[in-house]
């Protein structure tokens, strides 16, 4: 059930939802991966969405990045990341400004 929970936590965050995400892994994030985006995107109104590290439990695992689209009156792209806050690391979701 807590797999489950943190999948549909995961796919929420990766959908645009603005809520922080709480983890409770034990181990510090690994640093981020250089992974430019492929040329070219699919349309105009696309944006890359790096990848990231998303802990499942036991480990790190790296989430690849991809392109997402760009909603009508979104301006400014605040990709997902990683924050230390209060001493826990918590995953602050991809959101638009």
């Amino acid at each position: 059930m807590r797999h489950l929970l943190t999948r549909v936590a995961l796919a929420w965050a990766l959908a645009g939802g603005v809520a922080t995400v709480a983890s409770a892994q034990p181990a510090p994030v690994p640093p981020l991966r250089v992974e430019p985006p492929p040329p070219p995107p699919p349309g105009p109104r696309y944006v890359w969405q790096p990848g990231h590290w998303y802990w499942n439990g036991v480990a790190w695992v790296w989430i690849g990045g991809r392109y997402v689209i760009r909603g009508p009156g979104w301006n400014h792209y605040v990709p997902g990341h990683w924050a230390l806050r209060g001493g826990v690391w918590v995953w602050v979701p991809a959101h638009w400004r």
